[in-house]
């Protein structure tokens, strides 16, 4: 299935869509691919955020500002979601569960990227409004999305 039909089916099944994932073997280049499109959306996502913060404060240029943005959410992210993901592993392990690392990165990256649409939503309101009551409920409910999609997949990576 392309990425953007298993995006949609991510809304009505997380743990599903996981399984899904998951059965077809592992394939750490997908999860890198993942990892580097969730970090290209987001990028993409706060742009009108870094425009808007630009042109209120002209210290700091855009291309300056896209640049940084482009480095940190496209080469540093990626790593910093094999970190954490590893911690998470561990405490797996700790915790008694039989779940890979490949399971955990998979959940992980699958659950940000899956998310990113509404990431896009918050974007547009902190372009167009401006940080504020409507960019925090967005966030709140991406934050309430992510954790969904993060927790049914783990859940699913546990079942087996």
């Amino acid at each position: 299935m392309a990425v953007t039909s298993d995006i949609v089916a991510t809304y009505r099944g997380p743990g599903k869509v996981v399984s899904g994932l998951l059965s077809q073997g592992r394939n750490e280049v997908r999860v890198l691919m993942f990892a580097l499109m969730a970090g290209l959306l987001i990028f993409v996502a706060l742009s009108p955020y870094q425009a808007r913060a630009a042109h209120i404060d002209p210290e700091g240029p855009l291309s300056v500002r896209q640049y940084w943005s482009a480095f940190f959410w496209i080469f540093v992210m990626p790593l910093l979601l094999y970190v954490f993901a590893a911690m998470v592993w561990a405490v797996t392990r700790v915790s008694g569960q039989r779940v890979s690392g490949y399971a955990v990165r998979l959940t992980l990256v699958w659950s940000l990227l899956a998310s990113s649409p509404l990431l896009l939503l918050m974007g547009l309101a902190l372009g167009f409004i401006g940080p504020g009551l409507q960019a925090q409920i967005v966030g709140v409910i991406w934050l309430g999305v992510f954790f969904w999609f993060w927790l049914s997949g783990l859940l699913a990576a546990v079942r087996g």
